[in-house]
């Protein structure tokens, strides 16, 4: 089962989405996508390890995610936004390829028994970006996201720390 949980920034997403996870079961598994490339980034990475607690399996990369043990567990994937950003990077800011790959990860989580819980930014609902890789980023970000939510048996977008379900199994 994937469940998609989006919304802008601060808009309780990640928490809500860690909220579910622990209603589903007491060990859930969360996947962090982002890497850490500041220190200023690092104390904000360590500050949400230290929120989750004991109980969550962690798991920190952006590849493969299907290969990880998370067969038959409930899992939080946060956030598509940092995981499309090292897939792009990775990939020469090649929107095709980028999509191709993230698509691919998504059919194989499908596929895979357990609950996913999937975390993501709409960046599409503010101003356009100033740059041309800004913009393309954005339109990267909303396919994927588009993509995701076609495949979610849930699809909740996530406004001022409350839930608007706009796919509900």
């Amino acid at each position: 089962m994937i469940i998609y949980i989006s919304g802008g920034v601060r808009s309780g997403k990640s928490r809500y989405a860690q909220d579910m996870a622990l209603k589903l079961s007491s060990a859930p598994v969360y996947i962090a996508t982002a890497k850490i490339w500041d220190e200023d980034f690092e104390k904000r990475v360590d500050r949400h390890k230290n929120e989750r607690g004991e109980q969550w399996t962690t798991y920190e990369t952006y590849q493969n995610l299907h290969r990880l043990p998370i067969q038959n567990q409930t899992v939080v994937i946060d956030c598509i936004t940092l995981w499309l950003t090292n897939i792009f990077m990775d990939d020469e800011q090649d929107i095709t390829k980028t999509l191709q790959v993230f698509k691919s990860e998504i059919d194989h989580l499908a596929t895979l028994d357990g609950t996913f819980i999937v975390v993501s930014n709409e960046l599409g609902m503010g101003l356009h970006a100033e740059t041309a890789l800004g913009r393309k980023f954005t339109d990267l970000q909303g396919m994927a996201n588009q993509y995701v939510a076609s495949k979610a048996d849930e699809a909740i977008f996530m406004v001022s720390g409350l839930p608007l379900y706009l796919k509900k199994q």
